[in-house]
């Protein structure tokens, strides 16, 4: 009974809940707020507050084609071998995901 999942997540929670109660004065106290606590640092030199706008345009395909290979090496490599039909579906799978990749990185 002690080993069911949810039983055991409430004992561990309580656990931790109260390891952290216990080490909780040992803890580095917070430094109180100045001045320049909430600028910018740029090697001591004074900068005004700006917005950076990152692009992901390029990042989105290269996260794309490593989901996709992933995913085609979990179905290929957990495909029951002996069977005919299985192994010409996970190339069929595979072949398509190539596809896929050839449309993503035709330009």
């Amino acid at each position: 009974m002690l080993l069911l999942p949810p039983i055991v997540f409430v004992v561990v929670l309580g656990f931790v809940v109260l390891f952290s109660a216990l080490v909780r004065p040992l803890a580095a106290k917070s430094a109180k707020p100045g001045p320049g606590r909430d600028k910018a640092y740029a090697c001591g030199e004074d900068v005004k507050v700006h917005f950076s706008r990152p692009e992901y345009k390029q990042f989105f395909p290269f996260a794309y084609y490593f989901t996709i290979m992933h995913v085609i090496a979990l179905i290929v490599a957990t495909a029951p071998s002996g069977s005919v039909q299985i192994a010409a579906l996970a190339v069929l799978y595979l072949l398509a995901a190539v596809m896929g990749l050839f449309i993503l990185f035709r330009s």
